[in-house]
């Protein structure tokens, strides 16, 4: 669609051209005299082929050139482009007043001012926005308020866009209701839709977790102090969501909250903010220290050669040292490491009556 529009404003154009500018060029070359060429019609089609021919040449160039100024602007927020679009028209409009006792000079002087200021502008306008934005906004206080206001436009983002992996897991609901999430809580249209497709599925694993996402999201909208919002875009030239949920993110300058490590990671290297469940369900759990004894339970047998593995009720997975020797058994055991990963933390120790359970189990 957009390569026909093209081609079509290039004829047109070739043809407005063709009219108004060939008549002169067949006076030059000593050609005027035939009688075939001093016709408008024959003088437009001239330059209507012309211009097309010109237009198959240049469309793949112009359409990479599209893609990468698209791109550039996808990865800005508003507040970027719309002051930059500001400072950019002041620039220009300063650099044609500056530049007209110019044009007696020379014409190239004017369109290079016009230029430079364009610039100059578009780079203040971009880089002082934030300073930009407060002289517009009335305030009635000064002083130690306006050192909070600018740590609060710095760092919040108002809306908190939700995944579908985090809706699915539930604990996204318990966190809004104590108010440790501020700002609003956003589901995309393509979130939703994918959630009904879950919840429709013939696994009855997953039609069972799509429907818990949609209960979920029914009580985020019950509950009075939870903001919830919808948002009814899509982006139809990106298929995958996690792609989209991005490029809604650097729209809205928003943050992404997920529990897909893959997700995180992605967004993490294209500088889009995400709050993980996961990392902060990690670090609130208690903090173990070597020497700390613990009571666990002996569930199963480790990856290693006599070790034996415990679970802490918060999950927590505990490697026990001859751990094997206890086998479905409640034992003390004392820590002697612990490992932090990104898929959680793990703790590694031993039995704390380890020589007499080994003494007793020989004996036997």
């Amino acid at each position: 669609m957009q390569k026909k529009i093209y081609l079509l404003f290039m004829t047109l154009v070739g043809v407005s051209l063709g009219i108004s500018f060939l008549p002169p060029v067949w006076e030059l070359l000593g050609i005027s005299h035939i009688s075939l060429l001093n016709n408008k019609i024959i003088d437009g089609t001239i330059g209507a082929l012309i211009f097309l021919i010109l237009a198959f040449i240049t469309y793949s160039y112009l359409s990479q050139l599209i893609k990468s100024i698209e791109k550039i602007l996808s990865e800005k927020s508003l507040y970027d482009i719309i002051f930059g679009s500001a400072g950019m028209i002041v620039g220009l409009v300063v650099g044609a007043l500056v530049s007209i006792p110019l044009y007696a000079i020379s014409l190239m002087l004017p369109i290079a001012m016009m230029l430079l200021f364009g610039y100059l502008g578009l780079y203040v306008g971009t880089s002082r926005k934030d300073d930009l934005r407060k002289l517009m906004t009335p305030r009635a206080k000064k002083g130690a308020e306006d050192v909070l206001e600018r740590k609060v436009t710095d760092n919040f983002h108002k809306y908190k866009i939700l995944d579908t992996s985090v809706i699915i897991d539930g604990r996204i609901y318990d966190i809004a209701k104590t108010g440790f999430l501020e700002g609003v809580l956003l589901i995309p249209n393509f979130v939703l839709y994918e959630l009904q497709y879950i919840a429709d599925s013939g696994d009855s694993l997953k039609r069972v977790r799509g429907r818990r996402g949609l209960d979920i999201l029914n009580s985020l909208q019950k509950e009075e102090n939870i903001f919830v919002e919808m948002y009814d875009g899509d982006f139809e030239d990106i298929s995958e969501v996690d792609s989209k949920l991005i490029k809604l993110a650097k729209l809205l300058d928003g943050v992404i909250v997920t529990n897909d490590y893959n997700l995180n990671k992605v967004s993490e290297f294209q500088n889009v903010p995400v709050l993980n469940i996961n990392a902060l369900a990690n670090s609130v759990k208690p903090v173990v220290i070597p020497g700390e004894t613990m009571t666990v339970m002996v569930v199963k047998g480790g990856t290693e050669r006599q070790q034996g593995v415990a679970y802490l009720d918060d999950g927590t997975m505990v490697v026990v040292e001859d751990g094997k020797h206890y086998m479905n058994q409640t034992i003390k055991v004392v820590v002697t490491s612990a490992l932090q990963t990104a898929a959680g933390r793990m703790i590694f120790a031993k039995p704390s009556h380890s020589q007499k359970g080994l003494t007793e189990n020989t004996e036997k």
